[in-house]
């Protein structure tokens, strides 16, 4: 048995590739430091030899494969046990590059965008498992239905979400270019990871070279809605569109949003199926058509298949799930790591409680919410807010570009015209939280971390609170 050990395992997309491994038949160990769950207890069932703290004597000996994530205190001028697996020897390579290999024998179909990617990635897989398919999957999130975020399948299907983000530390290049895609399906093209990619012009490039590095049998997947993808799907050796608008091959048509949202799947103006699904949003209607057009045009499920699929399928954590259980409270939780997802989350929470006002609890954790240049975003980002509570940016990676202060986000977002409250921890949330929050109230909460904690004890403090 090979043996492959992980820096940095405790990630999303890298216990994801420990979990691919271990189904590949390797012995895998790992190490991470300061995480929180949901990724330490995904880590925990996973059951592999994990490693609190980076030291050297973590890697095994006998190791013949060591995978380094990209975080920042992950190299060999900073980590020592990053630079131990340098000084071994041994083979050195990045998580894209070790999931090309794992699914070399299969029809790879990657799923890229701005936003969107983990849902659609989500319930393609849940589909074509549910069709007793056996698909090979890797989602950069942790769907709600499935028991694990991969699987190495016997299929001869794999789907892959696809980042645009940089591979390594060693490698700029972006992760969803290793992929070696058969199929793309493209959600949005929107500017975002500014401190990677300052200009547009230089975020758009990676997905160009995605599309022109795709086979003449590859097909593209394109949500037409979208215009930045609009203007890149020529460059495609194939391709069909999808979205809400009438300039889509795949659109859903008489929409009626509720608990349960149902619309026409149609193609080239006639209807195919009728579906149902559970999840918020008209960004989850555009999501599904457009996993129902790649599914059903590569014929790799029937429509009786998707249709019921569709139905089951509860959604992705952190991408808009209902948290609080009890409360009169709704409240539900999105991935705030963007302008676009932030605004689709308002949006499909307006959509489906609009006689309630919206309360957002919001932490700016990714680089690009702390950055001065995306500043501006917050001019706009929470329309259709009665109040934001402003957790205190992140910390990590502050000396690395134009950090915001708190204060200075704060301040932008009153001078928008929405009410703007500082918070630093869970005893200041939950003390505004208390003044705020009315039968006439609709929580929102959006970020990319974890608030310091108090996501993991909000649930529970909502349903004591509002019962």
């Amino acid at each position: 048995m090979k043996k492959a050990h992980i820096i940095g395992v405790a990630g999303v997309a890298m216990s994801a590739t420990a979990k691919l491994l271990m189904d590949a038949g390797w012995d895998v160990s790992g190490s991470d430091d300061e995480f929180y769950p949901p990724a330490s207890d995904y880590v925990e069932k996973l059951g592999f030899t994990f490693h609190h703290g980076y030291r050297a004597s973590n890697i095994p000996e006998d190791v013949d494969l060591v995978i380094i994530g990209r975080n920042a205190k992950l190299t060999p001028e900073t980590n020592p046990e990053v630079e131990h697996a340098h000084e071994m020897g041994v083979g050195i390579k990045s998580f894209p590059e070790v999931i090309t290999e794992l699914t070399a024998d299969t029809h790879r179909i990657v799923i890229a965008g701005s936003y969107g990617k983990s849902t659609v990635t989500s319930i393609m897989s849940w589909t074509l498992v549910q069709a007793k398919k056996d698909p090979s999957y890797f989602v950069g999130a942790y769907p709600l239905d499935m028991e694990f975020t991969s699987h190495k399948g016997a299929g001869e299907v794999a789907i892959i979400e696809g980042d645009e983000y940089p591979t390594a530390h060693w490698d700029d290049s972006s992760k969803f270019l290793h992929f070696n895609a058969d199929d793309v399906l493209l959600t949005a093209v929107e500017h975002d990871h500014v401190n990677v990619f300052p200009t547009y012009k230089e975020y758009v490039q990676p997905f160009i070279e995605l599309l022109r590095n795709m086979p003449e049998h590859g097909l593209l997947v394109a949500c037409i809605d979208n215009k930045g993808v609009a203007e890149v799907l020529e460059h495609a050796p194939q391709y069909i569109t999808y979205g809400l608008s009438d300039e889509a091959l795949w659109q859903a048509t008489n929409i009626t949003y509720g608990e349960t949202t149902t619309f026409d799947l149609t193609h080239d103006g006639k209807v195919v199926v009728p579906l149902q699904t559970q999840l918020l949003g008209s960004h989850n209607v555009q999501n599904i058509v457009g996993a129902a057009a790649l599914l059903l045009t590569r014929e790799l499920v029937t429509v009786e298949e998707l249709q019921s699929a569709v139905a089951s399928f509860s959604g992705v954590r952190r991408r808009l799930n209902k948290i609080s259980t009890i409360s009169r409270i709704p409240t539900y939780e999105g991935f705030g790591s963007s302008y676009e997802k932030a605004r689709a989350a308002i949006d499909a929470i307006a959509l489906h409680y609009p006689d309630k006002k919206i309360v957002t609890l919001f932490e700016p954790h990714t680089f690009s919410w702390r950055n001065r240049d995306a500043l501006e975003w917050y001019d706009t980002v929470f329309k259709d807010t009665k109040e934001v509570l402003v957790f205190h940016p992140a910390a990590q990676g502050a000396a690395t570009h134009k950090q915001l202060t708190q204060n200075e986000i704060v301040g932008r977002i009153k001078a928008s015209g929405i009410s703007a409250i500082p918070v630093q921890d869970a005893n200041s949330v939950y003390e505004k939280l208390s003044e705020t929050l009315t039968d006439n109230t609709v929580l929102l909460v959006l970020t990319s971390g974890n608030l310091d904690g108090v996501l993991d004890t909000l649930p529970e403090w909502l349903d004591n609170t509002f019962i």
